[in-house]
C-alpha cells in the first residue's frame, strides 16, 4: 500500500489532507481513497499514544471554533424560541407583511377597535349589497307585470271600440233580425218648445 501511495507523490503526514491539496494533486480520483484509508490509520495510532493532557495548538483552536459555533447556535434557537413579544419594527417591507410580522399580537391589541368597526361595516356592506339586490329583482318583476296588464288594458279597449262601431252593430241587428230597429232615412229634426 505505501508502494501505491509513493507511486502517486503522496506523502501521508499526521495532518489531515484538505480538499485543496487533494484538488492539486493530478490523479486525485485515484489518490483520494487509500489517501483517506491510510490518514484514517494514522489517527487511530495518535489517538492510541497522544496522552489527554498534551493538546497541539490546533486542536485547542478547533475546539475553541466548535465551541462558538455551538454558542452561536444556541443564541440563534434561543432567540427563535423566545415566547415574549419581540419589539415592533417602525418599518414594513413587502417581505415583512407577507411573512405575517403585521399580524403581531400588539398590533392586533392596538387595532383591536378599529378592525371591529371595520367588520361591522363590511357586514353592513354586505346586507346592503343583498337587500337592494333583492329590492331590484321585485322590481323588475312588477315592471314586467305592469307592461303586461298594459298590453291587456290596451287589447281590451280596442276590442270593445270595435264592438261598439255603428256599423259593427248594425251588421249584428240585421244578422239576428230579432229587432225592429233599423237606420233612418231621414236626418234627425229638432222639436222646439216654447216655455210658456
Amino acid at each position: 500500500m505505501n508502494d501505491e501511495n509513493n507511486k502517486m507523490g503522496i506523502t501521508i503526514t499526521g495532518t489531515p489532507i484538505t480538499e485543496a491539496q487533494t484538488a492539486n494533486n493530478n490523479d486525485c480520483a485515484e489518490a483520494t481513497e487509500p489517501a483517506m484509508q491510510a490518514e484514517i490509520v494514522v489517527e487511530e495510532e495518535q489517538v492510541l499514544t497522544e496522552d489527554d493532557s498534551t493538546t497541539t495548538p490546533i486542536e485547542e483552536e478547533e475546539e475553541e471554533e466548535n465551541d462558538t459555533e455551538l454558542r452561536d447556535i444556541k443564541a440563534a434557537i434561543e432567540e427563535q424560541a423566545r415566547e415574549d413579544e419581540q419589539p415592533q419594527s417602525s418599518n414594513f417591507t413587502l417581505r415583512k407583511i407577507l411573512g405575517g410580522d403585521i399580524l403581531s399580537a400588539q398590533l392586533l391589541r392596538n387595532n383591536i377597535w378599529l378592525i371591529v368597526i371595520i367588520v361591522i361595516f363590511n357586514i353592513i356592506y354586505i346586507s346592503n349589497r343583498y337587500s337592494v339586490q333583492k329590492y331590484l329583482i321585485e322590481i323588475d318583476k312588477l315592471q314586467n307585470e305592469l307592461e303586461d296588464a298594459k298590453y291587456r288594458a290596451l287589447s281590451s279597449s280596442s276590442q270593445l271600440t270595435e264592438k261598439t262601431r255603428e256599423s259593427h252593430i248594425l251588421d249584428i241587428l240585421k244578422t239576428r233580425k230579432d229587432s225592429v230597429l233599423k237606420m233612418s232615412d231621414r236626418p234627425p229634426y229638432i222639436i222646439d218648445i216654447s216655455e210658456q
